[in-house]
C-alpha cells in the first residue's frame, strides 16, 4: 500500500481525476493523501457537505473504491453498520473511512461520532475541516475561528467564540489514536493514515483543508496558508494516543498570526487590539498542549 515513500507513484492513486472540487481545493489533496494509505480495500462513507459534490454525482465517481453517500448526521453511525456488515461476511480486512466535512463532524455528527468513539466502533474518520459549510454558502460552524467572516457573521459581527476544539472531546472517549493533519504537510498526513490504518478501533483524523471561496483567499496559496497555520501555531499538528499520550509533531515558528490572516480576506475587518487578543488566544493554546505532551521539547517524527 502507498504511503510516505511512495507519495510520488501515480500507480497506487484511488481517486481518478476530474473531480468537482473548487480551484486550491485541499479536501480533495487529503483525501488523496488518505486513501493512498489505507489502499484499495476501503469502504468511503460520505455524509452531505462539500465532498459528496467533489466525488461527483451518481452514477459516477471519482473515487477507486467503494463509497456510500448518507444523510449528514450519520457518516459515523453509517460506518459502525457497514463495519458490521463486513464482519459477519469474513471481510475484515477491508477499512471502513467515514469522509466528512466539519459541520457534519463538529455540529450535526457529533452525537453519532460520540457514540462510535464511545463504542470504540473499529472504523476511521477522516473530518476535512474548512472551517465553515462551505457547500451551502460560507455559513458560520462551530469550526469557524473566532474573529472569521462567515455569509451568517458579518465583518464586524464576526464569530465572537472560539472554534470547537474536536480533537480534545474525541481524546476524552479515550479512543486509540486521535490527530491533527494538514494538506501543506502530506509526508506527516500520510504516516498518520499509516498509523490510523494500522490500529483497531475508532481512530480519528482532524485534516486542515483550506477553502478558497470561504476562506477569500488565492486559489494558488493554499499550501502556504495552510503552513502558516502550523507555524503559527493556530493549527498544531500533533497526536493523542488512547486519550493520554500527546505527540506533538511539527515545531511552530516566532511568526505572528496576523501573517496567517493577511492571506485570507475574511480576517481583514479585524483591529489591531483584536489580533493582539486572537494571539494572546493561540499562544495560551499552545503552552497548554506543550504541558500535555508526555514529551519534553518537540517530537518530530
Amino acid at each position: 500500500m502507498g504511503g510516505i515513500k511512495d507519495l510520488k507513484k501515480t500507480e497506487i492513486e484511488h481517486m481518478h481525476p476530474g473531480h468537482f472540487a473548487c480551484q486550491g481545493c485541499g479536501a480533495p489533496l487529503a483525501m488523496r493523501y488518505v486513501i493512498r494509505a489505507l489502499g484499495k480495500r476501503t469502504v468511503v462513507v460520505i455524509p452531505a457537505g462539500c465532498f459528496s459534490v467533489i466525488q461527483s454525482p451518481f452514477p459516477y465517481s471519482t473515487m477507486k473504491v467503494p463509497v456510500v453517500h448518507c444523510a449528514f448526521e450519520t457518516a459515523a453511525s453509517t460506518a459502525s453498520g457497514i463495519r458490521a456488515a463486513l464482519d459477519m461476511n469474513g471481510n475484515g480486512d477491508v477499512h471502513v473511512l467515514a469522509w466528512a466535512g466539519d459541520g457534519a463532524t463538529f455540529d450535526i455528527g457529533l452525537q453519532a461520532l460520540s457514540g462510535a468513539a464511545e463504542r470504540n466502533e473499529n472504523i476511521i474518520y477522516g473530518c476535512y475541516d474548512n472551517e465553515a459549510y462551505m457547500n451551502t454558502g460560507i455559513q458560520r460552524s462551530s469550526a469557524t475561528p473566532y474573529g472569521a467572516w462567515t455569509t451568517t457573521t458579518p465583518e464586524r459581527q464576526f464569530k465572537d467564540s472560539p472554534k470547537k476544539n474536536i480533537i480534545e472531546i474525541l481524546a476524552g472517549h479515550k479512543i486509540p489514536y486521535a490527530a491533527t493533519a494538514s494538506v501543506a504537510y502530506p509526508e506527516d498526513l500520510a504516516r498518520k493514515a499509516e498509523k490510523a490504518r494500522d490500529m483497531k478501533g475508532t481512530r480519528f483524523l482532524h485534516i486542515l483543508a483550506p477553502c478558497p471561496p470561504g476562506w477569500r483567499s488565492s486559489t494558488e496559496k493554499t499550501i502556504k496558508i495552510a503552513r502558516l497555520a502550523t507555524l503559527t501555531k493556530v493549527f498544531p499538528l500533533y497526536e493523542v494516543i488512547n486519550g493520554e499520550e500527546y505527540i506533538i509533531n511539527v515545531q511552530p515558528k516566532k511568526i505572528p498570526v496576523s501573517e496567517y490572516f493577511k492571506h485570507q480576506m475574511r480576517f481583514r475587518h479585524l483591529k489591531e487590539e483584536e489580533i493582539k487578543d486572537i494571539q494572546k488566544r493561540v499562544d495560551y493554546e499552545w503552552e497548554r498542549l506543550l504541558n500535555r505532551s508526555m514529551m519534553e521539547g518537540f517530537n518530530n517524527k
